[in-house]
């Protein structure tokens, strides 16, 4: 109970503390905030970030930021009441926004979330639209009922099985999976139709801008406490080796009491790092290797690794620790990666095998390290990553001597990576 009382004023507070910088309907005639607000809530072992491509699709269709808002619980701690906790995050937007309802999404366990909230009629009243996104096939609408419910599923998804809902708005979205069902410009169109009375976005692609403010939250990985404090410093990278330009950040940066940071600018068509260190004891440094911005993106999220004593950290107790090799992570932000549809490479190893990426794993994030320690890549299974969707767990060995640079390539896209030592941090390549 303490806990959960600790979490939503972090919430409440988190909110708050962007108030200052943003302005309701009733305070700036800008049409793009007479939007009704958007409250975009995330799957299992996922965060905020689930929505970064869909927010800055609404942006590129005439939405203010500010009235799009993601909603990071713990979907590991299942005793928790979940649905008041999003209870007191959407009173939260209505007051800052000034709005009377908001439209809610859901994502996967974000969907059993959301009918859960709705099954509530006060709660229920405080929700224009809800969008229901490759989560289980429910009896009717939401709020049992009341509130119009939009449905898109995949036949492809192999995570949930998904389908048509009585009463609903379906949308069959062929050939997605489980996460690109969310991710993905067809859900996104689908969304703005809904919430806009049919009407089609102009643009169903992300615009992109010259001018890029990037902000977004310090979390642990998979039950998204804040980590207040982390110093965050961001490096220009060189395009074809991930080194470092100098050894003078462009940006410092400290993450606030509710793990919030920036926004800063960043230029377009540049490679950077970000370092992350929570100055916590114990905690490894990250350092997130990241595709170039093409348009501002409020939610870049910098997760570090969950205490050791915790559920989740125990999927990660053989990481490696080591000055003689590298622990590298590749991270797919839109979509899993399935054997046969995609091509997952580093240093020219095809990882998207058949045995560590069949489409039923819907992999997401690779940890890739040499888990027998006999200094060879052998591309077996390693940990307890096999007994979970998303992770997966790999053999391969990094060496740290000499310098040099790891290549991880996705479906033609490449990030380069500096082989540092795993006794110094995680490296993780995020393909956005």
């Amino acid at each position: 109970m303490k806990k959960t009382l600790i979490f939503s004023a972090l919430l409440w507070l988190s909110l708050m503390a962007c108030r200052k910088d943003k302005n309701s309907a009733n305070d700036n005639p800008n049409p793009c905030n007479q939007h009704t607000p958007i409250v975009f809530v995330h799957g299992f072992l996922a965060s905020g970030d689930t929505w970064a491509r869909q927010v800055m699709r609404f942006t590129s269709n005439g939405y203010c930021a500010e009235r799009l808002y993601a909603f990071d619980w713990n979907t590991l701690a299942q005793g928790a009441d979940n649905a008041a906790l999003l209870d007191r995050f959407i009173d939260s937007v209505l007051q800052i926004t000034k709005s009377t309802k908001v439209n809610l999404v859901g994502h996967s366990a974000g969907g059993g979330l959301g009918y859960t909230y709705l099954s509530n009629s006060q709660r229920a009243a405080k929700v224009a639209y809800y969008v229901h996104i490759g989560s289980a096939v429910q009896n009717g609408p939401a709020g049992n009922g009341s509130v119009p419910t939009l449905n898109i599923w995949s036949p492809q998804d192999l995570i949930v099985q998904g389908g048509d809902i009585n009463g609903a708005t379906n949308v069959r979205l062929d050939g997605k999976d489980h996460y690109e069902v969310a991710t993905c410009k067809e859900a996104f169109q689908a969304m703005y139709s809904f919430f806009n009375s049919g009407a089609i976005p102009e643009n169903p692609d992300i615009v992109s801008e010259n001018a890029n403010k990037v902000s977004g939250r310090v979390l642990t990985l998979g039950e998204n406490q804040p980590r207040a404090g982390a110093e965050i410093k961001i490096y220009e990278v060189d395009i074809a080796t991930g080194f470092r330009k100098s050894n003078t950040p462009e940006h410092s940066l400290t993450a606030d009491g509710r793990g919030n940071w920036g926004p800063v600018q960043l230029r377009r068509n540049v490679y950077y790092e970000f370092e992350v260190n929570t100055k916590i004891s114990g905690d490894r440094v990250v350092y997130y290797y990241r595709e170039p911005f093409v348009r501002s993106n409020p939610l870049v999220y910098l997760r570090t690794l969950p205490p050791a004593n915790s559920f989740v950290g125990l999927l990660f107790s053989g990481l490696p620790n080591s000055a003689n090799q590298s622990l590298v992570t590749v991270f797919a932000a839109s979509q899993g990666v399935s054997a046969g549809r995609d091509t997952l490479k580093v240093n020219n190893l095809l990882v998207s095998t058949s045995a560590l990426t069949p489409p039923s794993k819907n992999a997401i994030a690779f940890f890739l390290y040499d888990g027998n320690n006999n200094g060879q890549s052998e591309l077996t299974p390693v940990g307890l990553f096999a007994q979970f969707p998303f992770l997966v767990g790999a053999d391969m060995f990094f060496p740290t001597t000499p310098r040099g640079t790891i290549t991880c390539t996705l479906n033609g896209r490449s990030i380069h990576v500096e082989n540092k030592p795993s006794n110094s941090g995680i490296s993780i390549a995020v393909f956005d």
